[in-house]
């Protein structure tokens, strides 16, 4: 053999080396993606049950936000009810109420000093000036 075909073996040897050494990264890269297309598809399969129950979920949410926006629209009415009644009582009573309350307490202040001159011991507040001595 001569030196050339001796050169041409050993550079053939390696090319299969390289070869070789570079399908083994290849064989598991292709492994990866067969277990990672595995994966999406079992992911797949449980979506759709999951996206059901979401949906009976969000359907149940809505269900409750529409009761809740009838309690809420029954409690506007019941607090402008109220609003309207208390108005009322306002206007009808409030006026001769609040006369009523002033002339009680006017009365009862004046049966107080009135109570009050009358314990009163007769002192030097009794007596007139320039009266008889």
């Amino acid at each position: 053999m001569t030196p050339t075909q001796i050169a041409a073996l050993i550079v053939a040897g390696a090319f299969v080396l390289l070869v070789v050494l570079l399908a083994i990264p290849l064989v598991k890269l292709g492994r990866t993606l067969d277990e990672a297309t595995v994966a999406i598809r079992k992911a797949h399969e449980n979506t759709d049950p999951l996206f059901t129950g979401a949906n009976t979920t969000l359907t149940h949410v809505n269900t409750q936000l529409e009761r809740v926006d009838g309690i809420t629209a029954n409690a506007r009415t019941v607090s402008g009810n109220v609003s309207a009644l208390s108005s009322l009582f306002t206007a009808t009573l409030g006026g001769p109420l609040v006369k009523t309350a002033a002339f009680s307490y006017g009365v009862s202040k004046a049966l107080r000093a009135r109570r009050k001159r009358k314990q009163e011991p007769l002192g030097k507040h009794s007596r007139r000036k320039g009266g008889r001595k």
